[in-house]
């Protein structure tokens, strides 16, 4: 695949088709990285971001580690309507989220839902649910997610217990609470 055709991809937030082009073995670089070193979206900012999203999106967590480090911003981009923070938490990528909590993403940023992050994983855990939704949920609660937008019972005796012992202590200030 080309960079161009990567590019449209990821603008259209193609991520499980571009996925391959994340994966670095001990003897390849991914693609993705790759690419960024040449400069090839030095001017491409948009589809950069959204390379990011991508990698949370599919939790390569070590080209995740690679564009926070080359400055990256940790919300990533938008073009899905959903940020990088979002897709992580969707796909119950518990590991990125992890990261993306200590790179500082914003924690309540709307998705085109309207949703915050902690809404999605929330969401994501009735709907379309993975292992780690719950560690998820308890990550983002513990980093200081406002979980005054949830219903007080949702049906799900975990998630409710969790929601309750939040809700009595609220943790003060987490990182990435903008």
């Amino acid at each position: 695949m080309t960079f161009e055709d990567a590019k449209q991809g990821l603008l259209a937030g193609d991520f499980s088709r571009l996925d391959p082009l994340f994966i670095t073995t001990p003897d390849m670089v991914s693609e993705i990285v790759r690419w960024h070193g040449l400069g090839l979206f030095a001017e491409e900012p948009r589809a950069l971001a959204e390379a990011f999203t991508c990698a949370c999106f599919n939790g390569r967590n070590d080209v995740v580690d690679y564009l926070l480090a080359q400055g990256v911003h940790p919300d990533g981009g938008r073009e899905t309507g959903f940020t990088a923070f979002h897709w992580a938490a969707n796909r119950g990528q518990l590991a990125t989220v992890q990261r993306l909590i200590q790179a500082g993403a914003s924690l309540e940023i709307r998705n085109s839902y309207g949703g915050t992050v902690l809404g999605c994983a929330v969401w994501s855990l009735f709907n379309e649910p993975r292992p780690d939704h719950l560690a998820i949920i308890e990550n983002l609660l513990q980093a200081g997610a406002r979980a005054d937008e949830l219903p007080e019972a949702t049906g799900d005796a975990r998630l409710d217990e969790l929601l309750r012992r939040f809700r009595q202590a609220p943790p003060q200030g987490g990182a990435g609470s903008s």
